[in-house]
């Protein structure tokens, strides 16, 4: 079913005028006649309406009957409310309609700046095959004729100056074609301690993405769905440079990574806010992590390698992906420093060849320094985000989580797997599937074979020897530079920004 409700294409939204200037004295001395004509003139200024720029609001959901009612309450609240709120439901299951439609209509509210008015209509598409994609260029047929498009997630809720300092910053600047709001994690109503945790890695990943684009002159790699701006002619001028129909293509997992890519390829600029901020929900569990991470993992693998593959072609040198390969070089060194040490570990052990030294504290120790800047730095910090970097543990264990997700995104993409990860993170958060125990299992037998190998395989005491000489060796130069690189990024100073 479709509701083919449509605005006035042409709507009106004035702002209040700014206040009109007094008559001079000395003109009123002069003449009575130009007195009478300077009050008149001045009137004439004052119904001269201001335009302000028109904003529509798209939010497509897919079973979102939990956080709908959160997510249009906080748009309600905004002190500059959108123009058209059009709620686009697809796919659904639940009773995410029944709940929005209590929202249906025309709302008004007085804000600082005078009484604002906007409208939301509920969509119910039914079964679409594009998921989100399809969603989301049914709203932009609703919103193209306005200045700018606000695009926010199901279960996205915003702090009420979010969408005034959104338009104030795209209206500024005619070359910014994005802004992405700054988004925290919304930690609230959680119960088991392996929610508290994934919640707690999945903030302070969140913090550490964000501040690295604040610090890069507020140049954001990728406009995140979940609470971004568009300009209207930025998104027509992407959809002529790439002959598109629209601007949303299922031809990338990262649909918004790539409508980025390809906003910077049309001379725009894509920003991160440095003011406004949005709370979005976050995985509460392995599977569902995982099956979110793959899927973000893979679209970007899919942008970055080069090559021709279907309608899509890799992009390894494009500007907005230079920090996506600096993700994933860094994820590999990581890997390759932490199972290193692991094995070296075991062999010296058995070897008895094993000793200690302090200097070994200083990794780790830069570590925590770095993640704790991190968690400072953001701007609804609480103590399970400083317990999460100060225990060390919760840290390196999500950090060994990513490392999985990691993982199994390259195998899929180099294995060419064909399947749909839409569907695998939907299949996640309903608690099935097992495919994120993969990478770890498979880690921990090649862990256990290369120690068995060392124990009981034909190798003599000087090759043992020869050997563990050189990998410590080895490990020590990659862990030096690891450090280096940590204190350097720990040192960097954060010019106020709030992550």
């Amino acid at each position: 079913m479709s509701d083919d409700t449509r605005l006035d294409p042409h709507p009106q939204s004035w702002a209040p005028p700014a206040a009109t200037p007094a008559v001079p004295d000395y003109v009123r001395r002069a003449d009575p006649g130009m007195e009478a004509y300077a009050d008149e003139f001045m009137d004439g200024l004052d119904s001269i309406p201001t335009y302000r720029p028109t904003v529509g609001c798209i939010i497509p959901a897919y079973n979102e009957a939990e956080t709908i009612a959160g997510v249009l309450d906080s748009l309600l609240q905004q002190t500059r409310l959108p123009d058209v709120i059009h709620l686009i439901v697809n796919n659904t299951s639940d009773e995410s309609v029944e709940i929005a439609s209590h929202y249906a209509g025309p709302h008004t509210r007085m804000t600082p700046s005078g009484e604002q008015h906007t409208t939301i209509y509920v969509h119910d598409i039914g079964k679409n095959p594009d998921k989100k994609v399809g969603a989301l260029n049914y709203g932009y047929s609703l919103v193209e004729h306005m200045d700018y498009l606000l695009g926010v997630d199901g279960d996205t809720t915003p702090e009420p100056d979010a969408i005034q300092h959104l338009v104030d910053e795209i209206a500024s600047d005619d070359r910014i074609g994005g802004i992405s709001a700054v988004y925290s994690i919304d930690d609230s109503a959680l119960s088991s301690w392996m929610e508290k945790f994934l919640i707690a890695g999945q903030r302070a990943q969140f913090s550490a993405f964000n501040m690295q684009n604040l610090l890069k002159g507020r140049n954001m790699a990728v406009l995140g769905g979940q609470f971004s701006i568009f300009s209207t002619q930025a998104l027509r001028d992407v959809m002529r440079d790439s002959h598109q129909r629209t601007p949303w293509v299922s031809d990338s997992e990262v649909e918004d990574s790539l409508l980025s890519l390809q906003i910077k390829s049309a001379g725009y600029l894509t920003k991160i806010s440095a003011r406004a901020r949005a709370h979005v929900g976050g995985m509460n569990t392995l599977r569902s992590l995982d099956a979110q991470q793959v899927k973000w993992n893979f679209g970007a693998i899919d942008l970055m390698w080069p090559g021709q593959r279907g309608d899509t072609r890799g992009q390894p040198f494009h500007p907005n992906l230079r920090l996506r390969w600096f993700e994933h070089l860094s994820m590999v060194q990581n890997m390759t420093t932490r199972f290193l040490f692991m094995v070296l570990l075991a062999w010296s052990l058995l070897f008895d060849a094993f000793v200690f030294s302090p200097l070994w504290l200083i990794p780790p120790l830069a570590a925590v320094w770095l993640n704790f800047r991190v968690a400072h730095s953001m701007e609804f910090r609480n103590k399970r985000d400083y317990l999460f970097v100060l225990l060390i543990f919760p840290a390196e264990l999500y950090m060994f989580t990513r490392m999985g997700h990691f993982v199994r995104a390259w195998w899929k993409f180099f294995t060419n797997q064909q399947s749909d990860n839409w569907a695998a993170q939907a299949k996640a958060e309903r608690g099935k599937g097992s495919a994120w125990i993969y990478p770890f299992a498979i880690a921990g037998a090649i862990y256990a074979a290369l120690v068995a190998g060392w124990e009981f395989g034909p190798w003599s005491v000087d090759l043992k020897s020869d050997v563990l000489y050189v990998g410590w060796r080895v490990l020590g130069v990659l862990t030096i530079l690891q450090t280096a690189w940590m204190i350097i990024k720990a040192s960097k100073r954060y010019k106020g920004y709030k992550a």
